[in-house]
């Protein structure tokens, strides 16, 4: 199936990376979106979990490895064109991750990625994003303060 004017919804994995620099973004090298920061994240391959994907995206796109938190929201995408018909939809599903102990910190964009950096959370405002993202990422920062608090 298509990703343009696909016949059905497409599973895609969005996922928020939290670390003491801030959030993992990404810059988009191809629609939709293009050209605009956004969580690392693709779709889900046949015969792949959640976890694996949004393992496997956040490797290809920063070169970093992560562990998954939890779940944070699932969310539609959905981009019509010109005449009302739909061009991309996506369910995503939005995970919470962190950087293992002693893992490689500094990312290097590749996939999909033009670039990909720590981008400070109170930045995150300012960088035009998808208001859906934007909360998302609000919603996980609040997830990882209950983890941490629940860790201590």
């Amino acid at each position: 199936m298509t990703r343009e004017y696909p016949e059905r919804p497409l599973v895609g994995i969005g996922v928020v990376v939290l670390g003491p620099r801030g959030v993992l973004m990404i810059k988009r090298a191809k629609p939709p979106r293009k050209g605009q920061w956004s969580l690392p994240g693709g779709a889900q391959e046949l015969g792949e979990t959640v976890s694996e994907a949004a393992r496997r995206e956040v490797m290809e796109e920063t070169g970093l490895t992560i562990d998954i938190l939890g779940l944070v929201d699932v969310v539609d995408s959905i981009s019509r064109d010109d005449a009302g018909k739909v061009r991309y939809h996506y369910t995503l599903v939005e995970v919470l991750a962190r950087i293992p102990p002693r893992a490689e910190t500094e990312p290097s964009p590749g996939g999909d990625a033009d670039e990909a950096a720590w981008i400070p959370v109170e930045d995150i405002p300012g960088l035009g994003l998808w208001p859906e993202t934007e909360r998302i990422i609000n919603l996980a920062v609040e997830m990882l303060e209950l983890v941490d608090e629940s860790d201590r």
